[in-house]
């Protein structure tokens, strides 16, 4: 299955994970995120985490299944 890019553009210094997966569109609900995170399915720059309030700053890749979210900043 091929990966699907995604860039997100942030207009703040950082973005919590959770919130991260609800505006990328990969989740609907901050619950199903938070399910997704604990059941170890989410990437930050290549290692699992399993902290769903970890802050992702521009720059950071985050991978959830077959998709890659490059997140940048506005500034």
């Amino acid at each position: 299955m091929a990966k699907e890019y995604l860039t997100v553009t942030i207009h703040t210094p950082f973005i919590k994970l959770d919130a991260l997966l609800k505006f990328a569109g990969l989740c609907d609900t901050g619950g199903f995120a938070k399910e997704l995170v604990q059941q170890g399915v989410v990437s930050v720059n290549g290692s699992v985490c399993t902290m769903r309030g970890k802050k992702i700053y521009p720059g950071d890749v985050v991978t959830v299944d077959r998709f890659e979210v490059q997140v940048t900043s506005s500034t």
